[in-house]
């Protein structure tokens, strides 16, 4: 191989890893600034429900005195827990151990379910609809809206869980299941601060 043969292809190697650098960067400017402007909007409902709530001289619907919460907690505690399973999968995969990966990223989707199936049960439990009151309409914005990013990032956990079976996916990276994690993480802190809103603050 002649030498400049040589240092056509180094050149080209280092353009190649400067491109993938280049795109790696960019997918985390844009999960990073996805995740804040998701966080915009859900601090706009948290201060229309504070003010809406401090202003309010009757806040729930009438008959209504307050929400139960125990049911409500266990969907907490499974919910925020699934954050330490994705984590752990998440490390499997690091580890290049793809059993650990997808037996612990299930587990994460089947906790996300419980908590949606939860939250189903709840709804049709409740004595008040949509449209009764700022607090109905409130509370069913909130918890819906959440629950829609919850929904997604079990779609999301799916496709990461069906990607681990194409041969060597993940053998040059894996953002997608890093931004997949990352997303999770901040569903579950997004509804700590709604339990504490809707729940606990009563």
């Amino acid at each position: 191989m002649t030498t400049e043969r040589v240092v056509a292809q180094d050149a080209e190697a280092r353009v190649r890893s400067h491109q993938e650098h280049n795109e790696a960067e960019n997918s985390k400017f844009g999960l990073i600034a996805f995740l804040l402007s998701e966080s915009v909007i859900f601090i706009a409902f948290f201060v229309g429900y504070i003010l809406f709530k401090t202003q309010s001289a009757e806040w729930y619907p009438p008959g209504v005195t307050g929400l139960a919460v125990a049911a409500p907690r266990i969907n907490t505690i499974v919910l925020v827990s699934s954050s330490f399973v994705i984590y752990v999968a998440e490390r499997y995969l690091h580890d290049k151990k793809l059993w650990g990966f997808r037996l612990f990223l299930l587990a994460t989707m089947l906790m996300g379910g419980y908590f949606l199936f939860g939250q189903a049960v709840e709804w049709s439990e409740l004595p008040f609809g949509f449209r009764e009151g700022v607090f109905g309409g409130s509370f069913y914005l909130l918890t819906g809206f959440h629950g829609l990013h919850v929904l997604t990032g079990l779609l999301l956990q799916t496709i990461m869980l069906g990607r681990s079976f194409i041969p060597n996916n993940y053998e040059n990276g894996f953002f997608g299941v890093e931004a997949t994690s990352l997303f999770w993480h901040f569903v579950d802190v997004i509804w700590i601060v709604l339990f504490i809103l809707i729940y606990v603050w009563q």
